[in-house]
């Protein structure tokens, strides 16, 4: 009887662990004393055992284990995600750059309208081929040259992280007048996420669930006690082409990111599972918090300079010190309701964490050996250091991390969505799960990577940045990100095409 590569792919222990139901027996000793190692070994399963922490890695999710039934935990997902005070920072540099409120709250909705659709849309393939998004990349970008698109995402999602727990830490120094330091705080936001992000994808899709009702309200209080200030904006010029698609550019930065793990967090749903359901909670999910919570920041930024209270500050703790004061008139209550606002930033943390683990795994082979959850502590490692020492001139470096990751990540979306449509005719059923780890079923990877990096012929002269403006650029203001996406998809066919004839896969 034929059997399909679902089938053969669940006959298989997946590559790279299993869920810890099915290894609860899985620590022996052997006879004679007891090593320090073994007691730690043992220890370490019982507290997996115990937290259903997941223990599967990046293999391909078997069919008979896609069950998940609550599509809405998606919505709920993205949600907590965003509704926090991460978009709050993001808008704020609309009226850094000269805009307007008006103009910054348009830029704002076109912009995150337009590109929320790409992490909606790759979303719905989870279910589909139960995939993470960078292993379903490598039917593009090969078994191995797909560790450079996976180290340009480990580098953007832990830097937003570090930008994350930079804010948070601000809050926490904030509410406590000066006696916390930064630095403190940096640490208790990281050393949180690790707890959360530890466990994996049941206990993520729990506490995202729950995350953003207080998150909800806090914001809410926030508004309505600094809402008399926010009317109060610095007059702004009119907008110019430039200041618009530069600011639109850093929208297109903080969203299109996300479709670099979209299918992450779909993956156990059922492969039945609607498709449209899936790209509406999605979609409604990203959009909804951040264009609201964008807005808002925006407002923010705009009255700052026009309160004496609030600049004073911000100039001391930035985003942490703006809010602090905004929520001053409900006295003890409004302090409580910054921690509170500094902890639902662990929505966007433990999820983007857990991406970042899974990513490790497919940084480089052997990695894939090694259990997902202990590249947590990896990463709460680099991200305690950095996060201190990026504190200081923090918008500056923020925006110079925003400056480069739009680019990248819209040309590796070019090249995944052109193999996805073009060449397997946007069906799911053409990607063979057996593929997924060996080289010589996988393409080579050389179209892929070519045509994203011959994009960037055009992408250089159009980005418009503090320490680079191309000479496109200076007349059109910053069109790196779109450039990037449309070229790197109409290279990627050719490519594409002379790579299949010679290589035959």
């Amino acid at each position: 009887m034929a059997v399909t590569a679902d089938e053969r792919l669940e006959e298989k222990p997946p590559y790279g662990g299993d869920d810890v139901e099915k290894n609860t027996n899985a620590v022996t000793t052997n006879d004679g004393p007891v090593t320090a190692w073994t007691k730690i070994r043992d220890f370490a399963y019982k507290v997996i055992v115990l937290g259903r922490v997941e223990l599967r890695g990046v293999a391909p999710i078997p069919v008979k284990e896609r069950t998940v039934e609550r599509t809405v935990n998606i919505f709920t997902l993205w949600w907590s995600m965003n509704a926090n005070i991460l978009p709050i920072a993001f808008g704020m540099i609309g009226p850094a750059s000269g805009l307007s409120l008006r103009d910054s709250a348009l830029v704002i909705l076109f912009f995150v309208l337009l590109t929320t659709l790409l992490p909606a849309y790759l979303s719905t393939l989870g279910p589909k081929i139960g995939m993470r998004q960078m292993i379903q990349a490598r039917y593009s970008f090969g078994r191995y040259i797909v560790s450079i698109p996976v180290f340009l995402n480990l580098a953007t999602m832990t830097g937003f992280c570090i930008i994350i727990a930079v804010i948070g830490g601000q809050c926490l120094s904030a509410v406590a007048d000066g006696n916390l330091s930064v630095t403190v705080g940096i640490v208790i936001i990281s050393l949180v996420t690790l707890v959360i992000s530890f466990c994996g994808y049941k206990w993520l899709h729990l506490y995202e669930r729950y995350a953003w009702i207080p998150a909800f309200i806090a914001l809410i209080v926030a508004a309505g006690c600094g809402g008399k200030d926010l009317a109060n904006q610095v007059p702004a010029q009119p907008a110019k082409a430039s200041a618009v698609l530069s600011y639109g550019m850093i929208m297109a930065s903080y969203m299109v990111p996300w479709a670099c793990l979209a299918s992450d967090f779909t993956t156990y749903l059922q492969p039945d599972t609607s498709s449209l359901k899936i790209f509406c909670y999605s979609y409604l999910g990203l959009a909804t918090p951040t264009i609201l919570l964008m807005t808002l920041g925006a407002a923010v930024g705009g009255a700052i300079p026009n309160n004496p209270h609030w600049q004073q500050k911000y100039n001391e703790t930035l985003v942490g010190g703006i809010l602090d004061a905004m929520l001053a008139p409900a006295g003890g209550f409004g302090k409580f309701l910054v921690v509170v606002l500094a902890f639902t930033l662990l929505g966007n943390l433990a999820a983007t964490s857990y991406s970042i683990t899974l990513n490790f795994q497919m940084l480089v082979p052997v990695l894939v050996k090694v259990p997902r959850y202990l590249f947590s502590v990896v990463l709460v490692a680099i991200m305690i250091p950095v996060s201190i020492a990026a504190a200081d001139n923090f918008f500056l470096n923020m925006e110079h991390f925003l400056a480069l990751i739009g680019y990248w990540s819209s040309a590796f979306l070019g090249v995944v969505l052109a193999e996805h449509f073009v060449y397997r005719k946007g069906d799911c059923g053409r990607y063979d799960p057996e593929a997924w780890n060996d080289a010589s079923l996988l393409p080579w990877g050389v179209a892929a990577l070519a045509s994203a990096a011959l994009s960037f012929g055009l992408v250089v002269p159009s980005m418009a940045q503090v320490w680079w403006t191309g000479p496109i650029a200076k007349t059109t203001g910053d069109i790196g990100f779109e450039l990037a996406f449309v070229v790197s998809a109409l290279l990627y066919v050719p490519l594409r095409w002379v790579e299949r004839r010679y290589s035959g896969r």
